[in-house]
């Protein structure tokens, strides 16, 4: 397989997306997001509140050293960083079950926008005065018995639908 050195992956154009993690409790979240985001060459990842940063073991073991390569930052407040990538021109959406949603499947990105995905606690979501500062919401259509997903495996889901719409404009 042909795979870019951290150097070559660091040069390369980016996905525009970024994701915000909202107070993310478990580490091993966190990793799979940062292996999720080399993948899809994320733009950036941005850790808020409680969610922890690297380096940490129980991180590298789910990024296997993606924590290396998909640039982060940390912020105590989510709402801050919404605030923040809102005037940066970013259209900043909500990955959360809220009246209003709209439904992956039915949603379509833009190639010529950038965009904020938030996604929020495993036990409790998005905040949600982090969810009315948004400019929207998409919700993962769902037919079982949870009405829940792990929020890195949604992480998974949302970033390749975005990839497969939007990709990378090289």
């Amino acid at each position: 397989m042909q795979r870019p050195s951290v150097e070559e992956f660091a040069a390369m154009e980016k996905m525009p997306v970024v994701v915000v993690l909202d107070n993310v409790r478990s580490m091993q979240n966190v990793g799979a997001f940062f292996r999720t985001g080399d993948a899809f060459a994320l733009e950036k990842l941005y850790l808020c509140g409680i969610t922890a940063t690297p380096p940490a073991k129980e991180i590298h073991k789910t990024a296997l050293g993606a924590e290396l390569t998909v640039a982060w930052e940390y912020s105590q407040h989510t709402i801050d960083v919404v605030e923040r990538l809102k005037g940066e021109g970013y259209t900043v959406l909500a990955i959360e079950q809220v009246e209003g949603a709209v439904m992956l499947n039915d949603f379509r990105a833009e190639p010529e926008k950038r965009y904020a995905l938030v996604f929020g606690n495993e036990a409790f979501g998005v905040d949600q005065l982090v969810v009315d500062r948004c400019d929207g919401s998409i919700e993962i259509p769902q037919v079982g018995t949870k009405h829940s997903i792990n929020v890195s495996v949604s992480g998974g889901v949302v970033l390749w639908n975005f990839f497969c719409q939007i990709g990378i404009k090289s």
